[in-house]
């Protein structure tokens, strides 16, 4: 697994958190053994999920459909990176010029 899929959570456009709870098992069932969940960071503005994958476009489309099923795609950004790597490749919203960051 060579890349490191970040699913960024705003925390300003959650009408909740509760999701948390569950997301991290619902994905782990969507997404089978194409990832490894490494866990979250949080910080006051936002919760960044991390995860190892081959293949991090498609990883996210699945991770997508458990957003989308939730009603919270809106609230969220996501990119990848090398594992190890500094420089990301933003993946949702569909925006070229958004620039991925992390605290």
């Amino acid at each position: 697994m060579d890349y490191q899929l970040i699913i960024k959570f705003w925390r300003k456009s959650l009408a909740s958190e509760d999701f948390l709870a569950t997301i991290e098992n619902e994905l782990r069932q969507a997404l089978g053994d194409k990832v490894e969940l490494e866990g979250y960071d949080v910080s006051r503005n936002e919760i960044n999920l991390f995860m190892l994958t081959a293949d991090p476009r498609h990883a996210f489309r699945k991770a997508r459909d458990v957003l989308e099923a939730k009603g919270i795609v809106q609230g969220v950004s996501s990119a990848y990176r090398l594992v190890g790597g500094a420089k990301f490749t933003s993946l949702w919203p569909l925006r070229a010029t958004r620039k991925f960051t992390l605290p």
